[in-house]
């Protein structure tokens, strides 16, 4: 039977020298990857040094990709998506997402930069034998899990943190002449965002971050209970909606008869792979629900699915949803740089709980249960932790023009984050999308919004009513779709 590993679900969570150094951009190609349509774009590597300080050897190569503003006389500052993760490639995320992009991309070049660790920057990626990791979680078994995967990395983990990556960025605009910089980060690329524009506020004009991570807050304790409000929420959302609930009278109900069940003891289902299309055996138990469901929660048109998927395992077919765990790993496992995740989460997130402060309680009572911290715990207790500066776990305090994006129904990132990160911003607007997930850019009329915001600095003045028209999938009532 093939076990699929849980170790990447669980996770979801200097000086400059060579600034000096010219950048000679070429004609290149760049994919979200294999199979993937490819756009045109110019790229270059950049070599930036491992230790910022010098005092270890060694040096890196930065991927760095320029996708042409639509203008032919484009304004001088680029735009700049930053990916989530951590661990994401920033062009693989852009190329994505870049339809999403386009109304920035009229006026402005769209710069992208692998960050350190990541893409095809020295990624720090680990490999690991599935038959060595699945079942149920051990704290033991994570940790041999760790130090083998600390083993196969090409570079000292430790100089892969958001706040050496800053400077990575600052040392890319000055080689490529830009004035200031407009930064776009998602999730994770929310908290770079904000400190580059800590360190670096004279090269920086505007900031939007959507999905957003406070400086202040440690990510890590809060993930299963905030989990646990979204998917209560989606599934209050389907009770009160008439078609959903007379399809789906008992969904709550299921769904914590299913956790429960699955935590007592684990189904052996068939499941054809989605890569190969050959049928595999798999263990599906509570671990692997909680990671099918924590991903669907993530955006409003796998949320829609959410209610059926409950319902067939209810009913004992659990092959849609271990369907769906699959897909999760396999996307993850193929997108997610482990050694870069870990070397932010173990310098700039463990360090700084505070344990007495944790709802164990509440995590202990959600469908994810305690497992994802107590792994987290477990990596960083053998994983080194790496620079980090003074001021990083503060808020950002600026009268830069920032535009916060939040979605009510976020799993990881609710509302309440970005309130938190806007305590010392003068110069903010925070919008809030009703019953949308984890990132907003691609929701109705953002994409026009956040243009509009780049190209006026001006966070006051938006005309946002549109999003108020927001599109929201209706929830699947069987595997056909939803009501015409």
């Amino acid at each position: 039977m093939l076990r699929y590993s849980l170790f990447f679900l669980l996770l979801l969570t200097g000086a400059n020298a060579s600034a000096a150094e010219s950048l000679t951009l070429e004609d290149c190609r760049i994919s979200a990857g294999p199979g993937a349509p490819s756009m045109k774009a110019r790229c270059a590597t950049m070599r930036r040094p491992l230790d910022p300080t010098g005092s270890e050897p060694g040096e890196i190569e930065l991927r760095i990709a320029v996708v042409p503003a639509l203008n032919l006389t484009p304004e001088p500052d680029p735009f700049v998506p930053i990916a989530g993760g951590p661990g994401q490639g920033t062009v693989e995320f852009y190329t994505a997402y870049s339809w999403a992009f386009e109304d920035v991309r009229r006026n402005r070049d769209i710069l992208l930069i692998d960050q350190r660790g990541t893409g095809e920057s020295a990624t720090m990626r680990c490999e690991f034998e599935e038959d060595l990791i699945g079942g149920e979680y051990s704290t033991t078994l994570t940790i041999e899990y760790t130090e083998r995967c600390l083993e196969q990395l090409p570079h000292d983990p430790r100089f892969f943190t958001t706040s050496i990556a800053v400077a990575d960025i600052e040392a890319v605009r000055e080689a490529l002449a830009y004035p200031s910089l407009n930064l776009y980060g998602v999730s994770y690329g929310s908290r770079v965002a904000q400190h580059f524009a800590r360190r670096y506020p004279e090269s920086t004009r505007t900031v939007v971050i959507d999905g957003v991570v406070p400086p202040q807050l440690s990510l890590g304790p809060e993930i299963a209970t905030e989990s646990q409000r979204a998917v209560d929420r989606i599934l209050a959302r389907c009770v009160e909606d008439e078609a959903c609930n007379t399809r789906f009278p008992d969904v709550t109900a299921d769904f914590a008869r299913i956790v429960g069940e699955l935590k007592e003891a684990p189904v052996t289902i068939d499941i054809p792979n989605p890569s190969s299309g050959r049928p595999e055996e798999v263990r599906f138990g509570a671990g692997e629900l909680a990671a099918g469901i924590r991903l669907l929660a993530y955006h409003p048109n796998s949320i829609a699915l959410m209610p059926l998927l409950i319902s067939e395992a209810g009913d004992g077919n659990f092959v849609p949803l271990g369907s769906q765990f699959m897909m999760t790993m396999i996307a993850m496992n193929e997108s997610l740089a482990l050694g870069m995740h870990n070397a932010v989460v173990c310098t700039e997130d463990i360090p700084f709980y505070d344990v007495a402060e944790i709802d164990y309680d509440g995590l202990e009572a959600s469908y994810m249960g305690a497992v994802q911290l107590e792994a987290l715990k477990a990596i960083c207790s053998v994983w080194p932790a790496g620079p980090i500066d003074d001021e990083f776990k503060v808020p950002l305090a600026t009268d830069l023009p920032v535009l916060l994006l939040s979605g009510d129904a976020d799993p990881i990132t609710p509302p309440r984050y970005a309130d938190l990160a806007a305590v010392d911003l003068g110069n903010a607007k925070h919008l809030v999308g009703a019953d949308q997930g984890h990132g907003q850019i691609s929701v109705g009329c953002t994409p026009r919004v956040v243009a509009d915001f780049i190209d006026s600095a001006d966070p006051a003045g938006l005309d946002t009513a549109c999003l108020e028209r927001s599109f929201v999938m209706p929830f699947f009532l069987d595997f056909s779709g939803p009501n015409p």
